[in-house]
C-alpha cells in the first residue's frame, strides 16, 4: 500500500464513518476494486477508525467531559447511598442510557468472526444487500423527523432500540452512523440529540474493537510502514472532523433522504456487480485492479 492509498484511505474513512454511507462498506469496496482485500486492509481500517475516533472526541469534547464528570459523580453517589432514580440530571439519564445501550453489543462476541469474514473476503454481494438495507433506514427516518425527546425524557426502550441498531451496523454496508440516528428518530428523538447519542455511542464500540482486534491483526502480518499509519490516521482524523460538522448539518436540516437513495444506488450496482464476478471469474474486479 502506498501513502497516496493511504491518503484516500483515511479521507474516505474520515468522511464516510460519519456520514450515513456506511464507512466499512466504502472501504470494503475501496480494497475490493484495489486489490488491498484481506489482513493489510483488514488492519488498516482498524488503524483509520482510530483516527476517526479522535475527530469524535474533539467535537463532542464538552458533552463527553460532562459524562465522564458524571461518571464520577455517579460513582460517589452509589458508594454513599445518595443515588435517586427519580432525580437524575439529564448527563446522568444520558449516561445510564449509553450503557444501555451498549449491552446489545455482547452479541458480538458470538458473531465477531463471522462478521469479520465479509470485510476481508473478495466479494462485494453482501455489501450490497447492506448498503440497500441502510438507504431503507434512512429513508424511513426521514419520515419521523419530529421528534422532541432527549436527555431528560428518553426511556430505556429507546435506549436499546438504538443499541439494537447499533450491533446491526456491524456489517459491512449498514452505516453506524445512519442505523442509530435513524433509530433514535424513529423513537422520537429531537434530531440534535439523536446524532449527539448516536455519536457518542460509537465511542467504546470503536475503543473496544480496536483494543480486541488489533493484537490478533498485528500477529496476523501486516508489512504497514509507518508513513503509510500515519498518512492514513491523521487523514482520517481531520476529515472525520469536517464529516462530524457536515451530519450535523445535514440531520439538522432533515437531507438524509439524499443519502438514502445514494445508498440504495450504490447497494443496486454493488449487487449487480458481486453476482456478476461470483459467476465469471471476477472480470470487474480485475478491470479496476489492472490484470
Amino acid at each position: 500500500m502506498s501513502v497516496l492509498e493511504a491518503f484516500l484511505q483515511g479521507v474516505l474513512q474520515g468522511l464516510t464513518e460519519f456520514l450515513p454511507v456506511s464507512s466499512s462498506g466504502h472501504l470494503s469496496l475501496f480494497q475490493y476494486f484495489t486489490g488491498n482485500s484481506g489482513d493489510t486492509g483488514f488492519l488498516f481500517s482498524i488503524l483509520l477508525h482510530a483516527g476517526t475516533l479522535i475527530a469524535v472526541f474533539i467535537v463532542f469534547r464538552r458533552t463527553i467531559a460532562d459524562l465522564i464528570l458524571e461518571a464520577f459523580s455517579l460513582l460517589r453517589d452509589l458508594f454513599t447511598g445518595r443515588f435517586s432514580a427519580k432525580n437524575m440530571s439529564p448527563s446522568r439519564r444520558m449516561l445510564l442510557f449509553l450503557l444501555l445501550s451498549l449491552l446489545p453489543l455482547t452479541v458480538m462476541f458470538l458473531i465477531k468472526d463471522w462478521v469479520e469474514g465479509f470485510s476481508t473476503d473478495n466479494d462485494v454481494t453482501v455489501e450490497g444487500f447492506c448498503f440497500l438495507l441502510t438507504g431503507v433506514m434512512l429513508l424511513t427516518a426521514c419520515k419521523h423527523d419530529h421528534g422532541r425527546k432527549n436527555a431528560s425524557s428518553m426511556k430505556a426502550k429507546d435506549a436499546v432500540a438504538v443499541g439494537v441498531a447499533q450491533v446491526v451496523a456491524t456489517m459491512p454496508g449498514i452505516s453506524r452512523s445512519g442505523s442509530t440516528i435513524s433509530a433514535g428518530m424513529l423513537w422520537g428523538f429531537e434530531r440534535e440529540y439523536a446524532v449527539t447519542y448516536s455519536f457518542i455511542l460509537g465511542i467504546p464500540a470503536v475503543l473496544g474493537a480496536i483494543i480486541f482486534e488489533v493484537p490478533d491483526a498485528f500477529r496476523e502480518g501486516s508489512g504497514l510502514p509507518l508513513p503509510v499509519i500515519l498518512t492514513g490516521f491523521l487523514t482520517s482524523a481531520v476529515f472525520g472532523v469536517l464529516a462530524i460538522k457536515l451530519v450535523q448539518w445535514v440531520v439538522k436540516g432533515n437531507k438524509l433522504k439524499y443519502f438514502g437513495w445514494y445508498t440504495l444506488a450504490l447497494g443496486a450496482v454493488m449487487l449487480t456487480v458481486g453476482v456478476i464476478d461470483n459467476f465469471a471469474g471476477h472480470p470487474i474486479q480485475q478491470f479496476f485492479i489492472g490484470k
